[in-house]
């Protein structure tokens, strides 16, 4: 198939099982969940009440006071431990590279469909000044949340957008789902486009 380059009357020929595969909503899903699960530090933790600090000896004798009552580390008490105390623990979710793959092509491809999807001769940048990146990003009129995949992200374009709320600067070996899903527009570079084919392929 071929993309069209924005600004350019050329075209840029590309592997219809990268950009234009059918799209999985389940896998993306599934691997959407493990990717933001795998980022999740799993580090809550709370007491029991064998944990907590304080004595367990008999609170009261056993008749006569109403309630039977033993340790006041028991949950009910206030300061007590926790009945089903949450432990460390790891969030991540097993996936194999083959579906992590087939979900990035799914993403691009439906991207691309959407016509989300803008392929740039190049990307660059003369100073890493706030300023020069709106000028650029207004002149190629993408949304809010424009997310700019470069096939090695140099410190000017990285520099330039770091202040702007929303737009996210990618190179293709830190290309990640959430990035691509949450993107209004991704414009990609046309060494890009060759890299991730080169990659998903």
């Amino acid at each position: 198939m071929e993309l069209n380059i924005n600004g350019s009357a050329s075209t840029l020929s590309v592997s219809d099982a990268v950009f234009g595969r059918e799209f999985s909503q389940d896998l993306v899903h599934q691997v959407v969940v493990a990717y933001r699960n795998a980022g999740r530090a799993g580090t809550k933790a709370q007491k029991t009440r064998s944990e907590v600090n304080g004595t367990t000896k008999k609170s009261k004798k056993q008749k006569g006071g109403g309630a039977r009552h033993g340790a006041l580390t028991a949950p009910i008490f206030v300061g007590g431990g926790v009945t089903f105390a949450a432990k460390p623990r790891s969030f991540a979710q097993k996936v194999n590279r083959k579906m992590y793959r087939a979900a990035i092509a799914a993403i691009l491809s439906e991207l691309n469909r959407q016509g989300r999807m803008m392929v740039v001769e190049g990307f660059e940048l003369d100073s890493p000044k706030t300023t020069g990146m709106i000028a650029k990003l207004k002149d190629l009129n993408v949304g809010r949340r424009p997310l700019i995949v470069t096939e090695d992200a140099t410190e000017n374009v990285f520099l330039s957008a770091r202040n702007l709320p929303y737009v996210q600067v990618r190179d293709v070996q830190g290309l990640d789902p959430v990035a691509l899903v949450g993107a209004d527009t991704v414009v990609i570079t046309s060494d890009a486009v060759k890299k991730i084919e080169e990659w998903l392929a």
